[in-house]
């Protein structure tokens, strides 16, 4: 009791602490929000001027073909009318191209006949009001109706909205701003009419007008899909979800009916005007060329970057109000030779064939003062009535008014963190002619009641963290424990919060260790506890003031279990974390099945269970379905290891990705390797070049092809399908199965997902670093492990190609054909790297390229050799010895190339384009991550090291295939275990086995099965009915009570699991985790065959490099007449033909491919990019509200305890 009452206070002369790093998110808050305003800002201006540009180029068309303009001749005015057609078509061309892609590579579900009727009929409508609209009427009217008539198409959207809102009894004041946005539009219709029909009446005009009022209804059509759910008729429904299902099909209908009825009309009214196709001559090639794809282009381009507005939450001042000023904005603009003098021009005649103008002055004074003179000629401004110009301002005003009002419901419109662009838009494609009116129209419309109504019902997301932990240290326990706790104090387990759930779960591999009284926990686990213990003091630590009374850390239970023993934890926010502590004797061991014991205990013990429970109590079948549906889609698992450090910023931005694509089936986030040394600085740049480029490309391509077990999240639905969780349980029985399942069983994983239809995703946001190999020797063993075992998932996947596509709409054919490409430029890296060293000799030493070649071939050739004589320890000798003779040749060759250059007075020669262009390419790519930059000065070191990742270590891992040991932390419990326990394993193998007792200090050279290799212990495996025995009769073993005097001021009670568990976990281990029997027969079968496999793999690998080297040293031989000859050129532009670089044709062919192959992952990069930088904004706003929301609550709750001090987060 005394020493427990010393225990609550702090000693008065021992208040110094160590405490871990506990680092806070990287990115300060203020910094942040600058990147956000900044960000959003430059869209809005960019969204600003696109839209400006897109109209002013599109109304300067119209203009054209009134009668009353100069720049084009009135013989010629047929030219802007089949300008204006194909403004209208752009869209309509891109809309299609975009709808056959997916056609042919992705979805193709057709609709149904009723639904195809009303597409049609709907776009002919539509796409014959647009054109008789912008090609009949507008070229009639002036520059001010033309610039405000457009704004009139609102017309239909607003009467939609007010059925839709007495439908859904909105509040009294949300429905009568819809009805004023249709008294609006009428009123301008009005006035439109009062202003010619009563003041210059013709019959020309008279038809025009009633054209533009008919053809303005009918293109308001358009938008009907955005409230066609909102009415409760069944048939628009139907029709709704078939065009939503056979979106692909509907749009290249839509499509083709569009560019078919507008080309019929620019046809048939050009000689209903009574003028001439015949006339039209190539002055087309100027004006009306330049303004259409300026207004194409402008369109497209202000469509995507008003996405990114919504995306990023800049809604408002990045969206609705660069749109809602662009009418104002260009009416201003046209309106300046009124307000502003403009200098007279000396020109007579503006007409092309008399007068070209000189300057972009001239260009743009002479448009303007066209665009004016169609109201300037008016008789309503000849003679200044009154009237007719008060009706000519209100209807442009009325119409105005009206769209912003049929519009102000976007203002307010609720965004996901993330939003998909058909959940934001409802139509693909936006309306040439009409692109404000048309994006703002298309925006997803909502009742304010059902938001309400979603925001209450919204889905809790449950995120199982599952670590498996081996041989960790303390430093790489602390990192992991410390981003689990992180992630508790991020999201406490409230009522408040709801959104997501976090459990944590550790999975220790070999946690025992025989003792003189039985089993206790080994060294690795008493070190996981003291972290525990250390960790969870700190964070349950508010105040660390030194005067106040320590409090006592609750108690924790500890449970023993069939496969162990369980810690269970709950954290200081609540949450709850439980440590698995497995036993090798009890339960199959190694990280795949560590994976499946906590996919079966998570997915199929803790989901499935509550569900067959209700079924057999009587529920419905329907419901229990629907239910247990839902669940497996919003049950994630964030794979780990045992040494992963993230933020919970890093988690959430994976679960974004998988609550808003339900197909995605998982996503891995920007792996960082740590740790120091050269072999570290190595493979930072080579993780970022792989991140950077390689990934990338996978996710914008097609989909990622392995998301790394460190650090990724899984959807359990994905992960419960057919083909993927089931098997991945298979034993490994051949010896391809031994490379492809136990060697890298991440990428295995998601080769199961991929091919059952999955899509895996990468997000650069998301960051997590883990510690990589720092030295030499165990760097090769995990790229033995994984060049292998990437090689052979890759084979995989495209042998089953066509079937994979078919399945998974992500992975399309030119994407499996850019992986083909890929592999097999992975293949021939070796002969490549033999190459490029030839050329170094040949810069070097000035030698005869066909001896440089021979030599540059006799090393690897040599170290083959070796490979196959030698042990493995000293294969990894003898390479890193080459290694550093390589990298000083490759210095050597750098220095050369830069001295060849200054020589030949260019750099435009084969060699120093490639390396100038490799070394721009890797700047540019740093510099678009910022962040990571500073990881360029590693890029020389990785360059230097070129012939020892690609060529080398290619060859040790080839040769050493049928080495199936895990290679790295194998030797970590040795070091810690005494020789007495050394001899302590030793006798108890040699009485309990069957067998004598074998030689487990040389069975790693002897490249047996992994699964056999690891059970070495060669303990007799009890049987089923001895563990039941043995379970039952010892409820308190030894490792409680040691475990218990170890974590005394952290109190651990025994407790035991419910008896079904337990039920569970047997069955679970029976069929699918029994520790594997040894069979020493079917040991030497394996590694007989492993053997055979290599040396099968071995030859075709190295057979085809071959290959490629015989080729080139012929057609080396052969001389000038096959080489392709390139002239020198200078950088000024001239040429010596005298002399000549000369290539060979293969080596022309491999520069092109690799060239081809680096700028798709260049453009990859760049969109990637773009998205990633929208992601992060928009997670970065949801946050900041958020934060503020809990500062200001916290705050309120400090404030009525009346407390003068707080210790909550710092607001500044």
């Amino acid at each position: 009791m005394e020493q427990q009452q010393r225990h609550k206070l702090r000693q008065s002369w021992d208040v110094c602490r160590e405490v871990p790093i506990i680092q806070d998110e990287l990115k300060p808050r203020k910094r942040v929000q600058c990147l956000k305003l900044f960000s959003c800002a430059i869209v809005g201006v960019i969204v600003f001027a696109l839209v400006l540009l897109s109209k002013t180029s599109f109304l300067l068309l119209i203009t054209f073909g009134n009668n009353q303009t100069e720049i084009i001749c009135s013989e010629q005015k047929p030219i802007t009318l089949l300008g204006i057609g194909f403004v209208l078509v752009g869209p309509s061309v891109l809309l299609l191209l975009k709808s056959t892609w997916k056609f042919i590579f992705k979805s193709a579900t057709r609709p149904s006949k009723k639904t195809l009727l009303w597409v049609l009929c709907v776009e002919f409508l539509v796409a014959l009001g647009a054109a008789v609209l912008t090609i009949v009427a507008m070229p009639h009217f002036d520059i001010v109706t033309n610039v405000m008539i457009l704004n009139s198409v609102s017309f239909l959207s607003a009467v939609f909205q007010v059925v839709a809102k007495c439908l859904a009894k909105e509040r009294k004041w949300l429905i009568m701003l819809s009805v004023c946005s249709i008294f609006l539009t009428v009123t301008g219709y009005v006035f439109f009419a009062i202003s010619y029909l009563v003041f210059e009446s013709s019959l020309e005009i008279n038809i025009s007008i009633g054209l533009a009022i008919i053809a303005t209804i009918c293109v308001s059509v358009n938008w009907w899909e955005n409230y066609s759910t909102l009415f409760a008729v069944s048939f628009l429904e139907d029709i709704s979800r078939d065009i939503a299902q056979s979106r692909n099909v509907v749009c290249i209908i839509s499509s083709l009916m569009r560019i078919l009825v507008t080309s019929a009309v620019v046809g048939a009214y050009v000689p209903l005007s009574g003028r001439e196709w015949k006339s039209v001559k190539l002055v087309f090639e100027t004006v009306v060329v330049s303004l259409v794809v300026i207004q194409i282009a402008s369109s497209a381009l202000c469509r995507w970057f008003v996405v990114v507005a919504c995306k990023m939450h800049a809604l408002r001042r990045s969206f609705v109000l660069p749109m809602y000023l662009a009418s104002i904005t260009v009416l201003a603009v046209f309106l300046i030779p009124i307000s502003v003098r403009l200098p007279d021009s000396n020109q007579t005649s503006t007409c092309f064939e008399s007068f070209q103008p000189k300057s972009s002055d001239t260009w743009l004074h002479l448009m303007l003062t066209d665009a004016i003179r169609t109201l300037n000629t008016r008789d309503i401004v000849v003679h200044k009535k009154t009237g007719g110009l008060v009706c000519l301002g209100c209807s442009a005003l009325s119409w105005w008014l009206g769209l912003m009002l049929s519009t102000v419901y976007i203002w307010y419109l609720k965004i996901h963190r993330i939003e998909r662009t058909q959940d934001l838009f409802v139509r693909r494609m936006y309306e040439g002619a009409f692109l404000e009116q048309s994006m703002l129209l298309n925006t997803r419309f909502e009742i304010r009641k059902r938001i309400k109504e979603k925001k209450c019902a919204k889905e809790t997301i449950k995120v199982f963290l599952c670590a498996t932990m081996w041989h960790e240290n303390y430093d790489e326990m602390m990192k992991i424990i410390i981003s689990m706790f992180r992630l508790d104090k991020y999201r406490p387990k409230t009522k408040e919060q709801r959104d997501v759930e976090f459990e944590f779960h550790i999975y220790f591999d070999d946690a025992f260790k025989d003792v003189d009284n039985g089993r206790h926990a080994n060294e690795y686990a008493e070190i996981l506890v003291d972290v525990i213990k250390e960790v969870y003091t700190i964070f349950s630590e508010e105040d660390p003031c030194i005067f106040k009374q320590k409090a006592a850390l609750p108690h924790q239970k500890i449970i023993n279990t069939p496969y162990g023993g369980r810690l269970e934890y709950t954290l200081p926010k609540g949450n709850l974390m439980m440590v698995h502590l497995k036993d090798k004797t009890l339960i199959r061991h190694k990280k795949r099945w560590s994976q499946i014991m906590y996919l079966y205990y998570i997915l199929g013990w803790r989901l499935n269970r509550q569900y067959f429970k209700n079924l057999k109590a009587g529920e419905e079948l329907d419901y229990f379905k629907d239910n247990l549906k839902k669940d497996k889609e919003s049950t994630y698992i964030l794979a780990l290891d045992g040494d992963t450090d993230f933020q919970p910023s890093a988690v959430m931005l994976l679960i974004d990705r998988l609550k808003l694509y339900p197909e995605v089936g998982a996503a891995c986030g920007r792996i960082h390797p740590t740790g120091t040394g050269p072999m570290v600085w190595y493979q930072k740049f080579e993780y970022a070049v792989g991140h950077w480029l390689q990934k990338t490309a996978e996710h914008v391509f097609g989909c990622v092809l392995c998301s790394p077990g460190c650090f990724s999240l899984f959807r359990g639905a994905a992960l419960m399908d057919d083909n993927v969780m089931k098997r991945y349980t298979t034993k490994a029985s051949e010896a391809s199965h031994y490379i492809q399942y136990d060697q890298g069983e991440d990428r295995w994983l998601c080769t199961l997902l991929l091919q059952q239809g999955w899509r895996v995703e990468y997000n650069a946001a998301s960051d997590a670093y883990t510690n990589a190999p720092q030295d030499f020797k165990e760097f090769y063993n995990q790229r033995r492990r994984w060049g292998p075992s990437t090689m052979a998932n890759t084979i995989d996947l495209l042998g089953s190609g066509r079937l994979t596509s078919q399945r998974n709409s992500s992975i399309s054919k030119p994407y499996i054909l850019y992986q083909i490409i890929s592999m097999a430029a992975s293949i021939m890296g070796p002969a490549t790297i033999c190459l490029m060293i030839s050329r170094s000799f040949v810069f070097i030493l000035n030698m005869d390229k066909n001896i440089a070649l021979a030599l540059a071939i006799v090393p690897p050739t040599v170290y083959l050799i070796l490979c196959f004589n030698l042990k493995s320890d000293t294969q990894i000798k003898i390479a890193a010895i080459m290694s550093v003779l390589y990298a000083f040749l490759m210095a050597g060759t750098i220095l050369s190339i830069i001295g060849d250059l200054v020589k030949q007075n260019t750099f435009l020669t084969p060699s120093g384009l490639f390396l100038i262009g490799m070394v721009v390419l890797y700047i540019i790519t740093a510099a678009l991550h910022p962040q990571e930059f500073s990881l360029v000065i590693y890029g020389l070191l990785y360059f230097l090291c070129i012939p020892s990742g690609y060529l080398l270590l290619v060859i040790y891992s080839i040769v050493n295939m049928n080495n199936v040991t895990w290679g790295t932390r194998e030797t970590g419990s040795q070091t810690k275990t005494t020789a007495v326990d050394t001899i302590k394993k030793k006798v108890m193998n040699a009485t309990c086995c069957k067998c004598p007792c074998l030689e487990s200090e040389d069975l790693s050279e002897k490249t047996l099965p992994a699964e056999e290799i690891t059970k070495t212990e060669n303990r007799q495996i009890p049987s089923e009915t001895q563990r039941d025995h043995e379970f039952q009769l010892i409820p308190h073993q030894t490792w409680i009570e040691h475990l218990q005097m170890k974590s005394y001021e952290f109190p651990l009670d025994e407790s035991a699991l419910p008896l079904d568990e337990i039920d569970f976990w047997r069955e679970l281990q029976k069929k699918y985790l029994e520790p594997l029997k040894e069979n020493k027969e079917q040991q030497e079968k394996i590694a007989d065959d492993l053997r055979e496999l290599r040396n099968k793999v071995t030859f075709a690998f190295f057979f085809c490099n071959a290959l490629w080297l015989v080729a080139t040293f012929f057609l080396q031989a052969i001389g000038d007449s096959v080489s392709l000859k390139i002239p020198k050129i200078y950088p000024n532009g001239t040429y010596d033909p005298t002399e000549v670089f000369s290539l060979d044709p293969i080596a022309l062919m491999f520069l092109l491919s690799f060239t081809v192959l680096l700028l798709m992952q260049f453009v990859g990069m760049l969109y990637h990019r773009i998205y990633t930088l929208i992601h992060f904004v928009a997670y970065a706003d949801t946050e900041m509200k958020s934060y503020r929301k809990q500062s200001h609550l916290s705050h309120q709750i400090l404030d009525s305890n009346h407390q003068p001090e707080t210790y909550g987060p710092d607001t500044a």
